[in-house]
């Protein structure tokens, strides 16, 4: 996998009957480091005249989210464990507990794919089971 890379990020957040999903799509980079996969890009937020970087590191069995700027997170997906972190926005923050069911990762020469399905809970209130989908492309030869 090349350095240079297009980042596409699904979420999917199913409350009782309804589903809600969105998908974007980032320039970023990739690196390979002691059996990891790190991939790097920038997030414009609507209102916010600063970036928010993000990092995703992607290991077997385990996803890491990390957000600093005007957004602040460390979310870590790990198949059968709960994690917490504060997930801190401009207008306030709020205490995010996940359980993370599975994470799948597929590695082939010219894209890796990672995908958590999790359960998530805000300040204590489940809301959503919810699955998060992170593929990785080449930029060269991306193709929506």
């Amino acid at each position: 996998m090349t350095k240079d890379v297009m980042v596409t990020i699904t979420g999917l957040h199913t409350v009782e009957e309804d589903d809600d999903a969105i998908e974007v799509v980032h320039i970023g980079e990739h690196y390979e480091r002691n059996g990891a996969h790190y991939i790097l890009f920038e997030e414009r937020m609507e209102g916010m005249s600063a970036p928010v970087k993000n990092r995703i590191k992607i290991r077997e069995n385990c996803m890491e989210v990390q957000k600093k700027g005007a957004v602040n997170a460390a979310m870590v997906f790990e198949e059968s464990k709960s994690q917490s972190c504060t997930y801190a926005i401009p207008y306030g923050s709020f205490l995010l507990e996940t359980y993370t069911t599975s994470v799948a990762v597929t590695e082939e020469e010219e894209r890796l794919e990672a995908m958590a399905v999790y359960e998530l809970r805000v300040n204590g209130i489940h809301c959503a089971k919810s699955a998060i989908r992170v593929i990785v492309q080449p930029k060269e030869t991306f193709r929506l």
